[in-house]
């Protein structure tokens, strides 16, 4: 089951039940299986993708956070995997064969909110949340499209806020279930919308704990 881009708890779940999956990245293979085939590739070069794959489900991960490279990773990477992938065989597959996922951010649906901390970043993102209806839509019904948008999540990129006592407490006063997902909790979610699922299409999961209730964004100045 190859899919667009790599990231190693989107991929730890597809590997665990006996998928094979392919990650495209610009940096080397941060995971050693049998059935991991690592691939250097950019996501913004359409020119430099392999022609071979005729992946089942594509899970467009890639991007980056407040960098000179935020639309073109985030915006135009994911339209390029989606516009060479997942059209191939479209017209000779069966109904629902392919599966496309995007997991993006709730804050992509409150741009305004987030755009002082992270201005290229947020509207990239705010650009694609109509898209899963839009390839729905034009994938069907040989393929389904969906997005999971989490909220907080424990990784690396937000310990400047996970370990700073005084925003924290701010963050959990305007969270409801008092924590942050893991990685893994998104990537049970992602799996489970990318092959459990087999008929829900055009949709935009909220797996944010409650967070998209609150009116505050809480980020270092």
């Amino acid at each position: 089951m190859p899919r667009a881009v790599s990231e190693p708890r989107a991929c730890s779940d597809f590997l665990d039940e006996g998928h094979e999956v392919v990650g495209f990245d610009l940096l080397p293979a941060a995971i050693e299986h049998e059935c991991y085939r690592h691939l250097i590739v950019d996501a913004r070069e359409p020119d430099s993708f392999p022609g071979e794959l005729e992946p089942q489900v594509i899970v467009n991960v890639a991007g980056t956070q407040d960098s000179a490279d935020d639309i073109a990773a985030n915006l135009c990477g994911t339209i390029n995997v989606t516009e060479r992938y997942a059209f191939v065989g479209v017209g000779v597959l069966p109904p629902s064969r392919r599966r496309l996922l995007h997991p993006w951010s709730m804050w992509g649906r409150r741009a305004g909110i987030r755009d002082r901390s992270f201005p290229p970043m947020l509207p990239a993102r705010a650009a694609l949340s109509p898209t899963p209806r839009t390839f729905a839509n034009r994938l069907a019904p040989q393929a389904i499209a969906n997005s999971v948008d989490p909220g907080g999540v424990i990784t690396p990129l937000n310990r400047c806020v996970m370990e700073d006592e005084h925003l924290w407490s701010q963050i959990m006063e305007l969270t409801p279930l008092k924590r942050w997902a893991t990685a893994q909790e998104i990537a049970e979610w992602i799996y489970f919308v990318g092959v459990t699922n087999r008929f829900m299409t055009g949709q935009s999961l909220l797996i944010d704990g409650g967070e998209a209730g609150r009116t505050q964004f809480i980020w270092p100045e």
